[in-house]
């Protein structure tokens, strides 16, 4: 009798646990799709690419509030954050390798994008 008990109780805990998990996972799925709709709607210019020289810009329509490059092992090799968002950006990097680099960018609504650039050596 006290095996049966726990067992149902076991069934029913974890049937339970197993619903809240679905529950979160739509939930979450929901709201990625959400944000990944508005950040779609973001237009981001990244010129000159490839960049050859150690500088380039960045143009959104949108107010940029932070800009993150790193290199495609993960190490930050540029980082700043800005108190008056702005829609153009001039990033001079300190003599980068030839590389793909991934540029993060967040906006002032909490989107984030990220693209990539191509880093050659100068001509």
């Amino acid at each position: 009798m006290r095996i049966s008990l726990l067992i149902a109780f076991f069934l029913i805990l974890t049937s339970t646990l197993q619903a809240q998990k679905d529950t979160v996972a739509m939930l979450n799925t929901a709201s990625q799709k959400n944000f990944a709709r508005e950040a779609a709607n973001v237009n981001v210019n990244i010129y000159p690419v490839p960049v050859r020289e150690n500088n380039f810009t960045i143009k959104a329509d949108r107010n940029i509030t932070m800009v993150k490059i790193t290199n495609m092992i993960g190490q930050d090799i540029y980082r700043i954050q800005y108190n008056n968002p702005q829609s153009i950006i001039k990033i001079w990097l300190d003599n980068p390798k030839r590389g793909i680099y991934l540029v993060t960018l967040m906006f002032d609504n909490g989107t984030r994008i990220v693209k990539r650039i191509l880093v050659e050596e100068p001509e």
